[in-house]
């Protein structure tokens, strides 16, 4: 019987040999990580509202439509733009503030519905069928135009990934400077959510002829509203 090693043992063997980075060594990478990134921010502050635009700018440019609506104005026009764009059946959390803020506006024709199977029991319907998904973003990124969503029973990560026109709410209040600040600010570190989608334009691929498409692995438009809930005498705070 051979004794020699697959590449697989040789590998697990390293890591089992391997020592533990001391506390230290970890602490001191951390420490001058963060004062990197505080050092950036100083020398070129972002302000609240200023993120507002620096979103919008990184969004555009990676081909999404944006808005940014006051917090009671959101619904009429999200409303609005679904019908015009001919959108049928809307995915959306039913039972959240924002749901049933959307669902009070939709005109007729505009059925919304609830993740509420299993995804094996209706996936050719849902695929087929359904024109739009909403949902709320955790927070959002300024510097790359990143929303940061965290996926739960009600607004599974296939609400963003499976209908062809995914829409995303944003709240200003919850836009970072950059992914540090995000990660710090909301404490990643202290642990993370199962799953974490990470959203920065609608799905792209130029794979074929080296031509760039949209909508090949996922969603082929972005919708997103910035929700400005930032109070007029805090807005230009850093």
């Amino acid at each position: 019987m051979s004794t020699a090693l697959t590449a697989r043992e040789r590998m697990l063997g390293r890591l089992r040999a391997a020592k533990p980075s001391a506390p230290e060594a970890v602490e001191f990478i951390d420490t001058a990580i963060d004062n990197h990134y505080q050092a950036r921010r100083a020398a070129a502050p972002l302000p609240a509202r200023h993120r507002i635009a620096a979103m919008q700018a990184a969004l555009r440019a990676s081909h999404a439509q944006v808005d940014c609506v006051s917090a009671d104005a959101w619904p009429a026009l999200l409303a609005q733009r679904l019908g015009e764009h001919g959108v049928r059946r809307l995915l959306l959390d039913t039972g959240s503030a924002e749901g049933q803020a959307l669902r009070a506006a939709l005109p007729q024709g505009v059925e919304a519905l609830s993740f509420e199977r299993p995804l094996a029991q209706w996936k050719g319907e849902l695929f087929d069928t359904v024109d739009a998904g909403l949902t709320v973003a955790r927070s959002g990124i300024a510097a790359t135009g990143t929303l940061v969503i965290a996926p739960d029973a009600a607004t599974p990560r296939t609400v963003s990934l499976a209908p062809p026109l995914h829409i995303c709410l944003v709240y200003a209040s919850s836009l970072h400077v950059d992914l540090h600040a995000a990660a710090r600010a909301e404490r990643w570190a202290d642990g993370m959510p199962a799953n974490l989608v990470l959203v920065s334009g609608p799905s792209k691929t130029s794979d074929i002829q080296q031509t760039l498409a949209y909508g090949a692995h996922g969603p082929r438009w972005l919708w997103v509203l910035i929700v400005d809930d930032l109070p007029a005498h805090e807005g230009d705070q850093p």
